[in-house]
């Protein structure tokens, strides 16, 4: 299968890369766009500079804010991938509607984009790189580690427990920034990790669920949580707490009694490395793309221009591109409808936060 991915392959240091081994592992063949390609260039254009004829189109989430014009005309069937699928859901709904097949990462979101009209959107979950963690057993120097943000105003819980945690057990430097083999090395020279999701999500079944279960140490998180609804059993393969104050005593009972500790860090282990490397997403992708069934089926195919129009003015403005944005607004014949209206407020609101962030970096 060849595919065409709309960024190019450093565009997100975690997902795109571990994706497109994994990809050409299963005999994909991949290509990227050009680094110097405008973010609104036209998707013929794209495909003309494409060295193959792709039997698919990638829109992955990254750091590269790329929508080419034409998506919903496009003759190759075309997919988006929405990782923090929880994180503004009414607006990926929207954007995603431009395309064929939507990935979305979390349980649940794929009723949820069906309910919205979108019949393409399927569960496909996070994973980890088995290379960094299929790795013999190691001395686990560490009692407690963590790796992770604590900036921003939904890590609130982070930044209150995790020096509390560090006052009761030998713990790395939780302020520390690792890279993604760092994190691999801390966590398997770990007994236990601990899991502080985001405070606005706190079941996310993150990446990090399933790198602390692929290292052989102790996942504690909080309950009621993802994982549960993606096969893993709370007591078999992981350990939850109800409260943050039942999470120091969860950790010290699981240090105190080793066997114990050991048997469920050793079963979520297991599973995770047999069913939750890249290679078997990527084999779960291709055999999904594999079916016709919902092929050529993106919403905006049947849509008028100016509601195509007004999904690219979200989506630029959401990512920062308001020149892009305006652009489309314009386009779309100033305040003639209430789309028009709600779109007027979206750049706007763009715009603000450009101004506000210029101010700040100045």
């Amino acid at each position: 299968m060849n595919i065409l991915v709309l960024c190019q392959e450093d565009n997100h240091r975690k997902l795109l890369p571990a994706y497109a081994q994994a990809l050409r592992g299963q005999g994909a063949r991949l290509a990227f766009v050009h680094p110097a390609m405008a973010l609104d260039a036209p998707l013929d254009e794209i495909l003309a500079c494409c060295e193959m004829q792709p039997d698919w189109i990638f829109h992955m989430e990254s750091d590269l804010p790329l929508l080419p014009k034409g998506l919903a005309q496009s003759r190759i069937p075309t997919m988006c991938f929405h990782v923090d699928t929880y994180a503004f859901t009414r607006r990926r709904i929207r954007w995603s509607a431009l395309f064929d097949r939507v990935a979305v990462f979390h349980p649940g979101y794929d009723r949820i984009f069906a309910e919205a009209g979108h019949p393409g959107a399927f569960v496909l979950p996070h994973a980890v790189q088995r290379g960094l963690y299929a790795r013999p057993e190691q001395n686990r120097e560490y009692e407690l580690a963590w790796a992770g943000t604590t900036e921003g105003p939904i890590y609130r819980r982070r930044r209150k427990w995790l020096p509390k945690l560090a006052a009761e057990f030998r713990m790395n430097d939780w302020n520390g920034r690792y890279t993604l083999a760092e994190v691999a090395d801390l966590y398997q020279r770990s007994r236990v990790v601990v899991n502080l999701g985001r405070d606005d999500f706190r079941q996310d079944a993150n990446m990090r669920v399933y790198e602390v279960m692929a290292s052989g140490a102790l996942l504690i998180t909080s309950a009621p949580t993802e994982l549960t609804s993606l096969g893993f059993r709370e007591g078999t393969h992981f350990v939850a707490y109800r409260n943050e104050a039942g999470l120091i005593p969860a950790i010290r009972f699981y240090l105190d009694h080793e066997d114990e500790r050991s048997k469920i860090a050793a079963a979520g282990r297991e599973k995770t490395l047999r069913e939750d490397t890249y290679e078997c997403r990527a084999a779960q992708l291709l055999q999904v793309l594999s079916r016709g069934n919902v092929a050529m089926k993106a919403p905006a195919r049947a849509w008028p221009e100016v509601r195509v129009r007004f999904a690219y003015l979200d989506f630029f403005a959401a990512q920062g591109a308001v020149s892009l944005a305006a652009a489309e607004f314009r386009k779309m014949g100033g305040l003639g409808s209430r789309g028009n209206l709600e779109g007027a407020v979206l750049l706007a609101k763009a715009w603000t936060k450009q101004q506000i962030q210029g101010l700040r970096s100045g």
